[in-house]
């Protein structure tokens, strides 16, 4: 039976309508998923899942290697690596979380790593009940948006990213700059299995390699107005039991921290690993 899908924006994303992730899913349903991922540029909302966190696992495994987020191994699920929670709820030792401004910048997950993410599945465990949605990008958008002139001027160029969090701890702060040097990536990538050409670039992207903070600047502003255009969006609403499944390859999002604190939010994340990618940054 095909897929009953909806538009959830003109830019991109489909919400998959009946289908129940607690029961087994077929080969050419998984392929049918496949295809819409990549038809509906990069996003797509599964409603009403009523799973757990190994189910979450097994149905992110049906579309390729998971990562075990070592490059953030605190924000790790204690009993599931290949889950990462982002959360306001306090630490077991009582200390805020690490996590609870995860996600507060434009950007497109792992980057800060020399293999990006291929896709996140992120799952809504508690939600307050105003605020906290979900900004998504079209980055297809955002680069055929540029002139002809920019296109040509970024072609080859390689845009440094770094992690960046706020208000995080000491000691997360040190080992996440050990264990995550800065990197380059093309500011330009082409899709492996659309062939298209996506914009690569986010908040966490201070500077240009091979030019200068002030020479990088006013570029890296252009392209980020292309990338968070309204026209190129999508705004998520979170509801509980909500299951996203986006494309870092061609989307960017950022996470909103406009809702009241003292509300219960806590988010958990499955990341496919994507190809290889950039180069440990050269003067960085």
């Amino acid at each position: 039976m095909a897929l009953r899908l909806r538009k959830l924006s003109y830019a991109l994303g489909a919400e998959v309508c009946d289908i129940d992730l607690t029961q087994p899913l077929s080969e050419d349903c998984v392929g049918d998923i496949r295809r819409a991922f990549l038809e509906h540029n990069g996003l797509l909302l599964f409603r009403n899942q009523r799973i757990g966190p190994a189910q979450h696992i097994a149905f992110s495994r049906r579309f390729g290697e998971l990562d075990r987020h070592e490059s953030v191994p605190r924000d790790r699920h204690p009993e599931h690596a290949e889950i990462l929670v982002v959360t306001n709820e306090p630490d077991a030792d009582g200390e805020p979380s690490n996590s609870r401004y995860t996600g507060q910048l434009w950007h497109s997950d792992l980057g800060f790593t020399l293999r990006p993410a291929l896709g996140s599945l992120l799952r809504a465990v508690a939600v307050p009940p105003v605020g906290g949605d979900t900004l998504f990008a079209n980055m297809y958008a955002a680069y055929d948006a540029l002139s002809a002139g920019m296109q040509s001027l970024i072609s080859g160029l390689c845009g440094i990213h770094t992690q960046q969090r706020r208000h995080v701890s000491a000691d997360w702060q040190a080992e996440s700059s050990r264990l995550n040097p800065p990197v380059a990536h093309p500011l330009v990538r082409i899709h492996p299995e659309t062939g298209r050409k996506a914009l690569y670039v986010g908040e966490p992207v201070k500077r240009i390699e091979g030019l200068s903070d002030a020479e990088s600047a006013p570029i890296l502003e252009v392209l980020m107005a292309a990338a968070i255009r309204p026209q190129g969006g999508y705004r998520h609403q979170w509801q509980v039991n909500d299951l996203v499944f986006w494309d870092n390859r061609c989307t960017n999002h950022q996470a909103l921290g406009d809702y009241d604190s003292a509300e219960r939010r806590r988010m958990e994340r499955t990341t496919l690993v994507g190809e290889p990618s950039g180069h440990l940054a050269s003067g960085a």
